[in-house]
């Protein structure tokens, strides 16, 4: 907690510098009502003799097990949020309400992380047919900052919740957000519960990713500050309970070439270190990339290098916490000792007269991972789905592509239709430690209304 106590101090002195409140309407007149409508059917093939370890098929014969996940769904999301009440210090409610329904799946096809699974891993095993959650947050303004209390979305470079499914992840606990000074945000986290994708359960534990082990809490403290048009950064600083502390740092520069063109750096880093009990091992990693994308007219290219240094992934908390250049569709390029690279293209084909249209594709290889310094035995590897200690040797590659259409006029104006279509393959190290052979296919329909 102390960390999210720092940054309420930071806040509050800014606040006090100002002692303004900022011009609002109120509670009511400044409310907002949206309703989203998210269609998704998703189906991941698993090849050369791998099997869905999901639903039915763990409790059968390798041999009767299905090599896929099938899953159709439609998601509906409805989002309020209050304007403040009036005066120096405001305050507002935010309130979501989140349905799922199951359009097609079954137990040997179900896993793809659309819809919750009924007892797992059993004979009887089912895809639950809907799941719901409400959820909201209490929010206090002074002046610039804001702070919210309770269900949220995060997206901080340290701990950010995913939205990469049927329905989205949150967070339950505190969120304190200063824009005092023009170009700089500051902003602090504590948070100690989750609702994980394919969930009704506002209380799931906080888990790590890759040594598959419980956090009672994270905390972080950072920001960004834009120096220019061209030129920001942003430093944050996290703690995982009894797991690690991490820094990070981003630096983003853009450069105008003359008449539409232009070149884009972008450098991250992360620098993690166990603390307290250490529950995911001796931890003791360095993790960066750099992407440098050049942008002539409607296309861009980019490449990038992604290095992880240490004896342990890169790992982190939630579903996306993860702000490095090789982070894309199935993989994350972050075992250790891992040297990964991309190539990546970018169409806006509006520049041909195709407005709301653009696709995407990118290429990402990465070799020469190397954890022979791990050994569970003498260091805590985290819980049963830990995959510390398995990646000496691993390798593995991805092909990704992208193609998305926003519907610009008439009565679906705003909806956004969306095929991602991804490969992926490695060696027998990687589909022990990482993933096994993978085709995917992905469409996505979400209409997004405002209804207030």
């Amino acid at each position: 907690m102390r960390l999210a106590t720092t940054g309420l101090a930071c806040a509050a002195l800014f606040a006090g510098d100002h002692g303004l409140a900022m011009e609002t309407k109120g509670f009511i007149e400044d409310s907002r009502l949206d309703l989203v409508n998210r269609n998704y059917y998703f189906n991941r093939d698993f090849r050369n003799g791998a099997s869905n370890g999901q639903g039915v098929n763990a409790a059968l014969p390798p041999g009767e097990r299905n090599g896929y996940r099938e899953e159709w769904a439609h998601g509906l999301m409805a989002r309020y949020s209050s304007g403040y009440t009036e005066g120096t210090l405001g305050f507002g409610l935010d309130a979501q309400a989140l349905l799922g329904l199951k359009l097609d799946s079954g137990g040997g096809r179900t896993g793809t992380g659309l819809l919750p699974i009924q007892d797992n891993r059993q004979p009887q095993a089912t895809p639950a047919d809907d799941y719901a959650r409400l959820g909201g947050a209490l929010k206090a303004r002074l002046s610039a900052s804001e702070l919210k209390w309770g269900d949220m979305q995060v997206s901080a470079p340290v701990f950010t919740t995913a939205d990469s499914r049927l329905l989205p992840e949150t967070a339950t606990g505190l969120h304190l957000a200063s824009r005092e000074i023009p170009g700089l945000l500051l902003e602090a986290g504590h948070f100690t519960a989750y609702t994980q994708l394919a969930s009704s359960n506002h209380d799931d534990s906080l888990l790590t990713r890759y040594s598959d082990a419980k956090v009672r809490s994270l905390d972080y403290l950072g920001g960004s500050y834009r120096f220019s048009d061209t030129l920001s950064a942003k430093l944050y600083h996290a703690r995982a309970e009894d797991h690690w502390l991490q820094n990070y740092l981003n630096l983003n520069h853009n450069l105008p070439l003359g008449r539409n063109q232009g070149l884009n750096l972008d450098f991250h880093l992360y620098r993690s270190d166990a603390t307290g009990r250490e529950l995911s091992g001796a931890v003791d990693n360095t993790s960066w990339s750099l992407a440098a994308a050049y942008r002539l007219g409607a296309h861009r290219f980019t490449l990038a290098h992604q290095q992880i240094e240490g004896d342990t992934p890169f790992d982190y908390v939630g579903g996306l916490s993860i702000d490095l250049a090789n982070s894309v569709q199935l993989s994350d390029f972050n075992a250790p000792g891992m040297k990964s690279r991309q190539a990546r293209y970018d169409l806006d084909l509006a520049g041909y007269g195709i407005p709301g249209l653009s696709l995407m594709t990118r290429y990402v290889t990465g070799q020469g991972a190397s954890d022979d310094g791990w050994t569970p035995g003498r260091r805590f590897a985290g819980g049963p789905l830990s995959t510390y200690g398995s990646y000496d040797g691993a390798r593995w590659h991805e092909l990704d592509i992208d193609l998305r259409y926003v519907i610009q006029q008439g009565w679906a104006r705003g909806m956004l239709l969306r095929t991602r279509f991804a490969t992926y393959r490695g060696n027998r190290e990687a589909a022990a430690a990482d993933l096994p052979d993978i085709n995917e296919v992905r469409l996505i329909a979400e209409h997004p209304l405002n209804i207030l």
